[in-house]
């Protein structure tokens, strides 16, 4: 008996799993889309493939920079409209529309327009920018109102705020496939990129891409069914990575109340072309860099902007190169602080003059370094081996990049803050630099002579520190979004090949650049400043398509008593021969503008 009960029950199960098994197979055969007519909708392949998800990227898991206060640069959320496809629906009534339109301060038809012609999810983007639109309380009340199909109030990440002016040190990001090619070809294989992933374009954007790429982005989906209607009760799926370690946060050094500063001061001085930097006297930490034209981070190549950043860029700077030619002849001893000179305008060969047709008649060596005199310059040029100008050069940090740097940084690779950072130089040649003319040229900050405002203003923080060279650096500390330290930039030096000058020539700069301001060429426009300060102009010409226009240089630093704060260096680009340089009034106000924040911190 129990065999018998034993074997009917076998053929019970038997029977269940040919069952099974068969229904398996045929819903297999279906979903392969054999089905023919057989099915309503054709095959289950085909119906899940309609029931499908429509993202829209929320936020891409981008690290976020933050200036050295920890205020945030990039990544601002905003509540946002967002709008899916609406796959041949209707959105709603018209009435709805209009009420939402109207809330926006548009047209009705073209809110319309643009959610007809959507063909894939978007956001609404402010009028003339690429950012998404930060929406109102009233206007997020007449979104959700409107009710219109595929329509939400969702949170986005405008990665350029509109609450500053973009900066040219931080950069920006765009679509690059050939360098995401080049770069990223394992990150591509395994499909965590594609070649449509927004990449560094500049700035710190792109020498710190591979580091703050992020590790997924943020996506809400819009599920719909068969008939590609979005599904009551699933409407919208929000995906987002649960790494708390992302996105990591890149502290800067700059200060964003310093750089809007010197944007003030440049725009009330109606400069549309040059570049101020602002360094921090006790290190060379960049607190200010600003640029112009403009950075448009969304519309690369647009009018009245530039992506170059000037203060990276080299060009000649006139008589600020004084400074480098008065400590070479120092060095070199082809002078003393007390020898006595004779300028009657003109130096009698190769075509130069003094910039003051009269001459200054006979001065000592720290008023022809007040007064910029290029019939003294010029003889302490030729009096010299040229190596002399080229080493001291470089000893100052100039002729080569300064910018911060590493050979292996966390991910054992090399890393340089400022890759866009011009070296600059000094003698196109050796053979050319013997020449009596070259030579004379370059000793005045002409010839072939390119220095970038950031080597101009870090060579006034090397005088304050007696010849040490220091590494700009514009980036301190990265850490993970849970606040955990993932590396420090420690403050380096960039001593050159060559050593550093003296602290006695460093000290004789320094008396020098303070009789520029107190009765030299800067007395005038900066004798009402707020702190003593001291520096030295430059007016460089330019040669060739740009003949009768000029580049207007001003670097210094201050306060002069006590501790020195901040080093300067200002340059305004393509002016008029013949207008009066206003880098001086320029870096005077920036001073001011500076000693006022500090006030107010206190």
């Amino acid at each position: 008996m129990k065999r018998e009960w034993a074997m009917r029950g076998f053929h019970v199960l038997l029977f269940i799993a040919i069952i099974f098994g068969v229904e398996g197979a045929r819903l297999a055969w279906l979903q392969l889309g054999f089905g023919g007519a057989h099915t309503a909708s054709g095959s289950l392949a085909r119906s899940a493939f309609l029931q499908r998800s429509d993202g829209l990227m929320l936020d891409s898991g981008r690290g976020q920079f933050r200036d050295r206060n920890g205020r945030l640069l990039t990544g601002k959320a905003v509540q946002s409209l967002a709008a899916f496809p609406d796959d041949g629906f209707m959105r709603g009534t018209e009435k709805d529309i209009q009420r939402l339109a109207d809330s926006l301060g548009v047209n009705a038809q073209r809110l319309e327009s643009w959610l007809t012609e959507l063909r894939e999810p978007e956001v609404w983007k402010d009028s003339g920018a690429a950012r998404a639109l930060e929406l109102t309380k009233e206007q997020i009340d007449a979104a959700k109102k409107s009710n219109l199909l595929g329509v939400s109030v969702l949170p986005f990440f405008n990665r350029y705020p509109a609450d500053y002016t973009p900066i040219h040190a931080i950069g920006y990001i765009s679509q690059h496939p050939e360098r995401v090619r080049q770069l990223y070809g394992k990150q591509l294989s395994n499909h965590h990129m594609n070649v449509t992933s927004y990449v560094g374009g500049s700035g710190l954007e792109k020498s710190l891409d591979r580091v703050i790429q992020g590790i997924a982005p943020t996506t809400v989906m819009q599920v719909t069914d068969a008939a590609r209607r979005p599904l009551e009760g699933l409407g919208l799926r929000m995906t987002a990575p649960d790494n708390p370690h992302f996105p990591l946060q890149v502290t800067t050094t700059l200060d964003l109340g310093m750089q809007r500063v010197v944007e003030e001061v440049m725009s009330k001085y109606g400069i549309s072309k040059g570049a101020a930097v602002v360094l921090d006297a006790a290190n060379a930490d960049i607190r200010a860099m600003v640029s112009l034209p403009r950075l448009d981070p969304y519309h690369i190549g647009a009018k009245e902007t530039d992506e170059r950043n000037h203060a990276l860029t080299a060009a000649p700077p006139g008589s600020v190169f004084k400074v480098v030619t008065l400590a070479a002849a120092i060095e070199s001893g082809v002078t003393t602080w007390d020898e006595m000179f004779h300028c009657n305008g003109h130096y009698g060969k190769y075509g130069l003059k003094c910039w003051r047709e009269e001459g200054h008649g006979v001065l000592t060596l720290e008023q022809a370094f007040a007064e910029s005199c290029n019939v003294v310059f010029a003889e302490l040029a030729e009096r010299m081996d040229p190596a002399w100008l080229q080493i001291t050069a470089e000893r100052m940090g100039l002729g080569r990049q300064i910018g911060w740097s590493t050979d292996k940084f966390v991910d054992g690779k090399p890393l340089r803050l400022l890759e866009e950072e011009e070296a600059g130089s000094i003698f196109m040649s050796r053979q050319l630099a013997n020449d009596g003319g070259v030579r004379t040229g370059t000793g005045i900050g002409q010839r072939d002579v390119r220095v970038t405002p950031l080597q101009a203003a870090n060579m006034a923080v090397t005088i304050l520190h007696n010849g040490h060279v220091f590494a700009p650096r514009l980036v301190k500390e990265i850490r993970y979004a849970d606040g955990g330290l993932m590396t420090p930039l420690e403050v380096q030096s960039a001593e050159s090949k060559y050593g550093h000058i003296g602290s006695r020539t460093a000290a004789l700069l320094r008396e020098g650049m303070r009789s520029v301001v107190l009765e030299g060429t800067a007395a005038k426009a900066l004798k009402n400043s707020v702190w003593p300060l001291a520096g030295k102009s430059g007016t460089a010409e330019l040669a060739g398509k740009q003949k009768a226009r000029n580049d207007q240089w001003f670097i210094g630093y201050g306060p002069v008593k006590g501790t020195p704060h901040y080093a300067i260096a200002v340059l305004i680009e393509d002016q008029p021969a013949g207008l009066r340089n206003r880098a001086a009034a320029v870096f005077g106000a920036i001073m001011d503008g500076l000693c006022l924040l500090e006030q107010q911190s206190h």
